[in-house]
């Protein structure tokens, strides 16, 4: 089985050929084609590891869709003091297609 490890932003995904991916909000519309670079490839039973990219390894993708992520309850309390406050949080997110790992 072929995987990698991306990095999209500050995050590092799996990211394998078919597979949908979330990363955070990127600016290319639906149907836009998208490349990152790879940290880690594994084929079979040989790895490669970056320092910290890899060069010669990119992984490309096509935009399927933009969409909100589930809703976090942010709540801040101190004690004997009546303060309270919540707040909430979605995180603009982007769905992309893994179409090929190129190595």
């Amino acid at each position: 089985m072929k995987y990698a490890i991306i990095q999209s932003g500050s995050r590092q995904l799996r990211a394998e050929e078919g597979a949908v991916v979330a990363v955070d909000r990127l600016p290319q519309a639906e149907g836009g084609k998208v490349k990152f670079s790879a940290m880690l490839l594994s084929e079979d039973d040989a790895v490669l590891v970056g320092t910290p990219l890899l060069e010669d390894v990119a992984v490309k993708g096509t935009v399927v869709g933009h969409a909100r992520g589930s809703k976090i309850r942010v709540f801040k309390y101190k004690p004997k003091k009546r303060y309270r406050r919540t707040q909430g949080h979605r995180q603009e997110i982007t769905c992309v297609m893994i179409d090929k790992i190129i190595s």
